[in-house]
């Protein structure tokens, strides 16, 4: 079921089983934005959680990707040919899903990324567009945040709401960090975490990828899992 997180910010609880789910999230601002899209195959499907939130496909004006993971991006596929508009997506994962930078094999992320690029690659029929650090699209600001994927970015909307992907994760005991087997560098998470927080404006809701998102407050919650890392 899609959950109103704050005005105009949609929660869309797009996993299969917990703690395997995955979130998408939806930011109506006068334009309608997607924030990542689960998998390929979501229990609820995707277009059942736009329809909960009052949307359909066609209403989506553009995507914006946290990172290269099927989890994140699988949905897209889901998405065409009704969606037709711009996905976005931080540089050195565009690089790496074209295949212009090659992961090391001699990592398990690596060779996940390798596999997934040739057995499930995205639509050349999408119109991606590379994000760069500090990139206004809309009401949103990009922040690179590396460690998890070498181009993963949060997008903090001027609401006061921070789409975060795979910073961080949510779990019963609060915020944890992404496992090492699922991140490129786990010390470099800690290291964008803190950039996220001395650079963007403060932010109430903290929209993980995965994990209950929290509605206020969530800059201080990420605060507060640095200082005790």
């Amino acid at each position: 079921m899609a959950t109103l997180l704050a005005e105009g910010v949609w929660w869309l609880d797009v996993g299969v089983i917990r703690p395997y789910d995955t979130n998408a999230f939806l930011v109506d601002d006068g334009t309608v934005t997607l924030v990542d899209t689960g998998l390929w195959r979501n229990c609820p499907s995707l277009a059942s959680e736009l329809a909960d939130a009052g949307y359909e496909i066609e209403d989506v004006d553009r995507v914006l990707l946290t990172h290269y993971d099927l989890d994140h991006t699988g949905g897209l596929s889901r998405l065409t040919p009704a969606f037709d508009g711009p996905v976005y997506l931080g540089a050195a994962d565009v690089a790496l899903y074209t295949g212009r930078w090659d992961p090391p094999w001699t990592h398990p992320k690596g060779l996940y990324h390798r596999l997934a690029r040739r057995l499930v690659p995205l639509s050349e029929t999408l119109d991606v567009r590379s994000v760069e650090d500090g990139d206004r699209i809309g009401s949103f600001t990009a922040y690179h945040t590396p460690g998890h994927n070498p181009g993963h970015t949060a997008y903090v909307h001027d609401s006061g709401a921070a789409f975060v992907g795979d910073l961080v994760w949510g779990g019963a005991d609060g915020l944890t960090t992404p496992v090492w087997l699922d991140s490129y560098d786990v010390g470099q998470l800690k290291a964008s975490a803190i950039d996220l927080l001395g650079r963007a404006p403060p932010f109430a809701v903290l929209a993980m990828g995965h994990g209950d998102p929290i509605t206020a407050d969530g800059d201080r919650a990420l605060r507060r899992y640095v200082g005790g890392l």
